[in-house]
């Protein structure tokens, strides 16, 4: 998930959200108004996956470096010196 994608489902929410204000303040019907927000929330969903999605991303991002094992040089040394003397 991209920054990009989030900060477009996060967009995409709030506008949802002003529209149905600004129809409920024009005096759209109770139908119409139940559609949006119905549309509404299925944008908040929307915002709430990508979120955890972008968030899941960061933190597997960020462990993957501590949890890879690199062998020493002195060890990888000893081997080599062992391997010559047999």
């Amino acid at each position: 998930m991209t920054s990009t994608q989030l900060e477009y489902a996060e967009k995409r929410m709030q506008q949802k959200w002003h529209d149905l204000i600004m129809a409920e303040q024009k005096g759209a019907t109770k139908p119409v108004l139940e559609r949006m927000y119905n549309a509404y929330m299925l944008a908040v969903e929307e915002y709430n996956r990508c979120s955890a999605a972008s968030q899941e991303q960061e933190e597997q991002t960020t462990s993957l470096p501590s949890e890879r094992v690199v062998p020493s040089a002195r060890s990888l040394h000893t081997t080599k010196r062992r391997r010559k003397a047999s």
